[in-house]
């Protein structure tokens, strides 16, 4: 009996020493997303279900979230992860966005797209006009579901769908459906996230989770810690939340939110812009600051190019009359 549980002791502490193994996965900070750490970034897969993210900022800025139909027949044919929508039932955009980013439902995802796209075509083509948009130069998106057996599936990388994420946590909305642990339909369904994270890392702020044959397991999470979010991606990683769970806390620890600019009005070049919030770097601790800024007008915008740990990053600010406030990376 006291071998066994010797035995059974060694197998435990050689599982917590086994380096976790992932075939890509990116680190990258929300607001200024800066690439923290990575393996592989740029390296093409099949994404799996992550891909849902797409088509749910889809449907949330091209639809409107009140909208209320009746299924179609096309959710007859969908195979995978279900919310078990069933042909001419009462759905609205609000509840499908919920059953989708919650329980991965490729009937909400087929559903979403029939409604908001017109069809699933139309849909997928405004899927790829919003990724080349965002900056995911190695992404191509086939379906609203992710599913990848019939047609190859929608393949990307680690940091396109950083970036993905990191747009998506500027819309409020989105932010919201992402974070959000239980909800109960409008058909009295109860759903709990399957993002585990949520109920395991106190800092968790939203994220989805992904798996195929193919893909294997991919997730995508989020996690602030004084104004500073942390986005991780990793594609085909078995052991996937505790890595996550441990990257988030080593960003938590290592870095620090660090504002280069405040909310207010500024004028530059006798031309006035306005700013709506702080806008931070993520800024490792115990180093120099490292700033360097240089800014220019170009078609209407101020453009400031800032450059920090031999990244740089992009800022656009409309002159005079809009508020809109943008930043991508280089």
């Amino acid at each position: 009996m006291e071998l066994k549980k010797i035995i059974c002791c060694l197998l435990l502490l050689t599982l917590q020493i086994l380096p976790i193994k992932a075939e890509s996965y990116c680190v990258m900070s929300g607001e200024d997303q800066q690439v923290l750490e990575e393996k592989d970034m740029h390296k093409q897969q099949s994404v799996a279900s992550i891909s849902k993210i797409m088509t749910a900022m889809i449907a949330i800025e091209k639809g409107n979230l009140q909208d209320r139909w009746q299924c179609s027949e096309a959710i007859e044919t969908v195979d995978g992860s279900m919310i078990y929508l069933q042909k001419d039932q009462m759905v609205s955009l609000e509840s499908l966005l919920y059953g989708l980013m919650l329980r991965s439902g490729n009937d909400a995802a087929v559903e979403i797209a029939e409604h908001v796209g017109g069809n699933e075509e139309n849909f997928v083509a405004m899927m790829n006009e919003k990724a080349k948009e965002i900056g995911m130069s190695r992404t191509l998106f086939r379906n609203p579901t992710g599913l990848d057996e019939k047609d190859g599936g929608n393949v990307s990388t680690a940091y396109d769908m950083a970036l993905l994420m990191s747009y998506a946590l500027k819309n409020r909305t989105f932010r919201k459906i992402a974070g959000t642990k239980y909800y109960t339909s409008e058909w009295n369904y109860r759903w709990k996230n399957k993002n585990r994270l949520l109920f395991s890392y106190d800092k968790s702020t939203a994220g989805k989770t992904g798996f195929t044959k193919q893909a294997g397991r991919t997730l995508v999470t989020s996690a602030e810690n004084k104004q500073l979010e942390s986005i991780v991606v990793t594609l085909d990683m078995h052991d996937d939340f505790r890595f996550h769970e441990q990257a988030h806390q080593r960003v938590s620890e290592e870095y620090e939110a660090l504002v280069w600019l405040d909310k207010g009005s500024y004028r530059v070049q006798e031309k006035q812009f306005a700013v709506e919030r702080k806008l931070y770097v993520a800024h490792k601790k115990g180093t120099g600051a490292n700033l360097r800024v240089h800014s220019h007008i170009e078609q209407g915008e101020m453009v400031y190019e800032l450059q920090h740990h031999e990244q740089s990053l992009l800022y656009r600010f409309p002159l005079a009359a809009s508020k809109k406030t943008t930043g991508e990376r280089l």
